[in-house]
């Protein structure tokens, strides 16, 4: 009696809201399960980010650290060495970063953003941090350069100017190299922006400048004035040094190369465009693209490289972009995939004076990064071991499993390491600085994705590493090359016909289905032998949802049942509706019976690894092509696979490759349809009828396979998620759901779809004693419905019998539509759904031997004596509104809390942590949240992220111990932790940046340079940029920001009323204000901190031996 009101008042609490959860229990049941997890078991914290840098736009590499750095046009930095070290920074303004400087092994790195902000960043932590920042206010910045073991940093402007700032205080210099200073008279015209600096590698005392007009200045920084100025008539992209300080070359707008003597005035010594066509009459060569970027390396033995991008003939109409590499005579051109953003030569020397021996380029594009081999003949590529090409397909879908069995790991390894291309370089990958971190963290991680063009990847994520195991392409399975005819349907159907869509994988057996958005499903097994396969095993099945102007009659529930206890099509009742006929003879007048894609019919050769065991096909019915499935899942014990759509849902046996059930949504209920849909639908009101939904199954002729609907009756595109923009405060059924665009009629919102299934051994009715096999199936209205599954005896007769499926009624109903389902024993343990462990399928061992292997591995449960005293199981449902927990057998629902009113939830997991047992949500409001099971308390709400598009919504996933995942841009995947453990020892598993490497040692002088002058020329920066000799800058010029991530700088640091008030005129320029008034008012504040900065400046100078990062 007791557990019956219960169930009333919680019928009476559903509309009630409230932050903790309403729950009501019956006594005996208040201390049955002790929960071991608490709100401090949860943190969440970002761990690390993997993938290609999205929209690079600079990069640097530091040649003793051997550190490579990528910055990003929304200010995010990538920083890369040896595979497996990796870090993720970003700038708080987003702006794009357009420049990039190391501090040569020092640890540190400079950054210049698109905002006219210079940063510096301290790699010598896990976590690299702003020292410090200096935000230019006057000034665009446009070029910055740092020469090797200086602390002054040149950074060039749009007005054409040259400031010089101190990368130890980050203080400007009062030294400036003015534009019109630097060319005088030389032209009537501004030059333009400084487009490059660098000082002469023979003399430290001479600077290039070059300008964009085209005018190159060589600048006497003692002297401050121009020794030498050389004008070209055509825009300057870059300029480079000989090793020896005599000669520069530059690239120009018009595709040339121009080579100068610096003591030659007039004219350039040389003259090249590599690309352009040499007219026979001595005339100019045609001008061809800009070449955007020149460096000129030299050798000991043999001739100087010079390597560019760009400058191709404009002829070249769709052209790939290319890299030149000119050595000597010869030129090679080499071709690239993408547009080059950046590329740099990594040379044996620090020392710009030195022959460089160059031994590799680094070529960043918009969406790769190319390392290109320069010693070997051909100049092959690396082989690139960073997980970069997660978006070689846009990624349509992806699951995450932690804690896997660990002999799944080495096997997907064996078998994909067979995939590798070759022709790579033989030496080892030259980025290879850091060292990799210390964590104990050692269970093992896998992550697979689904991609657009059908491919599926499966990756190795464990201690927060990534690489690639394996890929599988699944779009093998179908014919690709479509007869003239159908063309048009081909245009009209999306462009990625092969696009995975959802993906259910049992780790344990290893069995693998994926849905593809064309409406199909494919079952793979693992082997580690490779088999030709004669005829790929096809099943088409017809799921339609309305009945045509026929009244069904009444035939309850009971249809249903009956159908899916059969199972040959033959001998279900015939039942008015389309009658069933094996796709044999599928040619039907309705223009239906096509599948969208065409199953190969030649044999298909399958490598070791994921092979293809069936393919099931939804089939257009009555000129309507079939809806797109929006839910998935499969068991390997019981060997069914089960798929739904706005339709209904059919389950196959794969062992028998048959349909067991095909069942209309409304066909589940039976006679106990809760929803009145009859006045949602212009068409004849209907009953429940199990012969509505067809069976269509056997062996179609591959003539009947490739008929295709005609143009006209295409009527639809099939929408990929990546195209779905919905507008997220409108609930249009939540994101599942809006996949599939095709729901035109009327009766939109009354069609109800399949959201979720749940495969147990659990109590299929209530107050039944007994486990038994059962399938539950959650609705996008947010009803549970379960399904009893009788099957066959394991072995022979497996293969033989039918399954029988009988639907036994709702089990609960939530708000929203059901997001996820999981069940736990009686002590609050998850049960895991059962499975078969893996075998090979291509040995034909004795059939007892193979049987042995094959027995359904049984649930522990341990169902009490007494049901009164102890329930057995509990369920725990989640919708997108709202979590239950439904004990059984008795169905009552013992908890329920109201997880948000205003959102909805877009990705829910019942996980495993450590501790116990949870519920993680990942909200549309951006909240991700975990509650107690089975008592559903809140132990975590954090604010995380706010939904800015729907890639974030279609790939986050939760999975055990306090992992998740998600795509945070297209090319790049985010991974976070929600567990405290993992939060506390992040810092052990992150890796070293930098390591301490012994700088090389200088050129050797040489004796007879040494005596008579000449080698390289050094200057005393301090004494030319220091406050003593070049005075103050102007303070209005750029804003000094100490930096959160360290130590102020010395003078800083010693003056508190200095950096107060830099804060305050920072936020004040930020606000647009006016600084006037505050500047009389601190005129007096502004004399104090001088005299103040002048005890610090002595302080430093006492200090001046030890290095910036030492304090």
């Amino acid at each position: 009696m007791k557990k019956f009101n219960i169930r009333k008042v919680l019928d009476g609490l559903k509309e009630v809201s409230s932050s903790t959860p309403s729950v009501q229990v019956g006594p005996q049941e208040n201390h049955l399960i002790q929960e071991t997890l608490q709100s401090d078991h949860f943190q969440l914290c970002k761990t690390v980010r993997h993938g290609f840098p999205y929209q690079p736009s600079s990069m640097a590499f530091d040649p003793v650290q051997k550190i490579l750095a990528i910055g990003t046009q929304s200010g995010a930095l990538r920083l890369f060495g040896r595979p497996g070290v990796e870090c993720y920074c970003q700038h708080e303004s987003g702006a794009a970063v357009i420049h990039l400087q190391f501090l040569i092994n020092e640890g540190a790195l400079v950054s210049a953003l698109a905002d006219d902000s210079v940063h510096l960043w301290n790699l010598r932590q896990k976590r690299p941090a702003i020292l410090h920042s200096l935000k230019f206010s006057r000034e665009r910045i446009t070029f910055c350069h740092l020469p090797f073991q200086s602390k002054w940093l040149y950074i060039g402007t749009e007005r054409g100017n040259i400031h010089l700032v101190n990368v130890e205080s980050f203080m400007l210099s009062g030294y400036v190299i003015m534009w019109n200073k630097a060319i005088e008279l030389s032209s009537k015209a501004h030059p333009g922006p400084v487009v490059h600096i660098s000082d002469n590698p023979m003399d430290e005392g001479k600077l290039i400048i070059g300008f964009e007009a085209g005018i190159v200045v060589l600048w006497d920084l003692k002297s401050k004035k121009a020794d030498y100025r050389y004008t070209y008539d055509e825009a300057i992209h870059s300029v480079a040094w000989h090793h020896e300080g005599k000669q520069f070359i530059c690239s120009h707008s018009d595709g040339t190369l121009t080579i100068w003597n610096i003591r030659g005035q007039g004219k350039p010594i040389q003259t090249i465009t590599p690309h352009g066509k040499q007219p026979k009459d001595g005339k100019k060569p045609e001008p061809c693209k800009p070449i955007l970027k020149v460096e000129y390396k030299t050798t000991r033995i043999g001739e100087p490289f010079i390597i560019l991008s760009g400058g191709l003939s404009y002829d070249t109409v769709g052209r790939r972009p290319c890299l030149t590499v000119m050595h000597g005579k010869s030129t090679a051109v080499l071709e690239m995939d993408y547009p080059i953003v950046d590329f740099l030569t990594l040379c044996e020397t620090p020392y710009s004076n030195d022959f460089q021996e160059p031994y590799a380029v680094v070529v960043l594009l918009e969406k790769d990064l190319v390392v290109i081999d320069l010693a070997q003949n051909g100049y092959p590529i690396f082989e690139n071991p960073y997980p970069l090409t997660i978006h070689e397909s846009p990624v349509t879908c992806c699951e995450y499993f932690a804690d896997c069995p660990v002999d799944l790991i080495p096997a997907l390894y064996s078998v994909g390491s067979r995939q590798k291309r070759q022709g790579y370089s033989k030496k080892e990958w030259p980025i290879n600085g850091g060292n990799w971190g210390q964590g104990t963290q050692s269970y093992p991680e896998i992550i697979i994705t689904g991609h657009a063009d059908g491919t599926v990847k499966f990756w190795d994520a464990s201690a927060i590493m990534l690489q690639v195991l394996y890929k599988l392409k699944t779009a093998k399975v179908f014919d690709r090359n479509r007869s003239k005819e159908d063309k048009s349907s081909t245009e009209v159907s999306d462009e990625d016909p092969f696009a995975i869509q959802i993906m259910a994988w049992c780790p344990e057996s290893r069995m693998l289905c994926v849905a593809g958005v064309s409406a199909n499903v494919i079952i793979y097994r693992f082997s580690k032998l490779e088999v030709t396969t004669e005829v790929v095993q096809l099943l088409e099945v017809r799921m339609q949802y309305e009945l045509n102007d026929i009244e069904s009659p009444d035939g309850g529930g009971g249809g249903g049942e009956q159908t899916s206890a059969l199972p040959t099509p033959g001998a279900s009742p015939q039942t008015s509706g389309p009658p069933s006929h094996p796709s044999t003879s599928s040619n039907n007048s309705d223009g239906g019976n096509m599948p969208c894609l065409k199953v190969r019919s030649t044999p298909l050769k399958q490598s070791a690894g994921y092979q293809v065991d069936l393919v099931v096909q939804l089939v257009w019915v009555s000129g309507e092509p079939p809806q797109q499935i929006t839910s998935l899942a499969l068991n390997s014990s019981y060997g069914l696979v089960v798929f739904g759509n706005s339709n209904g849902l059919a389950v196959v046996d794969y062992v028998q490759k048959t349909v067991v059930l095909n069942l209309g949504t409304v066909e589940l209920y039976g006679s106990n349809d809760p929803y009145q849909r009859q006045p949602r639908s212009p068409r004849k009101s209907r009953q429940p009828s199990g012969g509505l939904c067809d069976i269509n199954e056997g062996s179609a002729t591959s003539e009947d396979r490739c008929k295709s609907p005609t143009s006209a009756k295409m009527s639809r595109k099939l929408s990929l998620p990546t195209e779905l923009k919905p507008d997220l405060d409108h609930r249009d059924n939540s994101f599942s759901r809006s996949r599939s665009s095709s729901v035109t009629s009327i009766d939109k919102e009354a069609r109800e779809s399949i959201s979720s299934f749940h495969f147990s051994d659990t109590f299929a009715r209530k107050g039944d004693s007994a486990l038994t096999p059962c399938l539950y199936v959650g609705t996008t209205l947010g009803t549970v419905l379960s399904l009893a599954l009788t099957l066959p005896p394991a072995g022979e007769q497996r293969q033989l019998q039918p399954v029988i499926i009988s639907p036994t009624g709702i089990l609960v109903r939530l708000k929203g539509s059901v997001m996820r389902m999981a069940f736990l024993d009686s002590t609050g343990s998850m049960l895991p759904p059962p499975f078969e462990p893996w075998f090979e399928p291509n040995v034909t061992a004795d059939g007892e031997e193979r049987e042995k292997v094959r027995k359904r591995r049984p649930v522990s449960v341990s169902p009490s004596t007494s049901q009164d005293l102890n329930e057995s199981q509990y369920a725990v449902v989640c919708s997108e509104k709202q979590a239950k927990v439904i004990s059984l057998p008795s169905q009552t629902c013992i908890y329920k809390h109201s997880i948000t009113e205003t959102s909805f939830i877009l990705r829910a997991d019942v996980v495993q942590m450590s501790q116990g047992v949870s519920l993680a949500c990942f909200c549309a409001n951006g909240h991700i949240m975990t509650l107690s099971v089975p008592g559903l308390r809140p132990l975590m709400d954090v604010n995380y992220l706010p939904l800015t598009d729907m890639r974030i919504a279609r790939t986050f996933c939760f999975t055990n111990l306090g992992q998740a995942m998600y795509l945070c841009s297209p090319t790049e995947i985010q991974r976070i932790t929600y567990s405290q453990d993992t939060c506390e020892n992040l810092q052990e598993m992150l890796g070293e940046l930098f390591t301490p490497v012994e700088t090389p040692e200088a050129p050797n002088r040489g004796f007879f340079k040494g005596l008579f002058g000449g080698g390289a020329q050094s200057l005393d920066r301090e004494e030319l940029f220091g406050e003593v000799s070049a005075g103050k800058a102007s303070r209005s010029l750029a804003q000094h920001i100490p930096g959160p991530g360290g130590i102020e700088g010395m003078k800083g640091a010693a003056s508190g009323i200095v950096g107060d008030l830099a804060r305050a005129r920072i936020a004040l320029d930020e606000r647009g204000q006016k600084l006037g008034e505050l500047d009389e008012r601190t005129a007096a504040m502004m004399a104090s901190a001088d005299s103040f900065s002048k005890h610090a400046h002595e302080m430093m100078l006492k200090c001046k031996d030890k290095k910036w990062y030492q304090f």
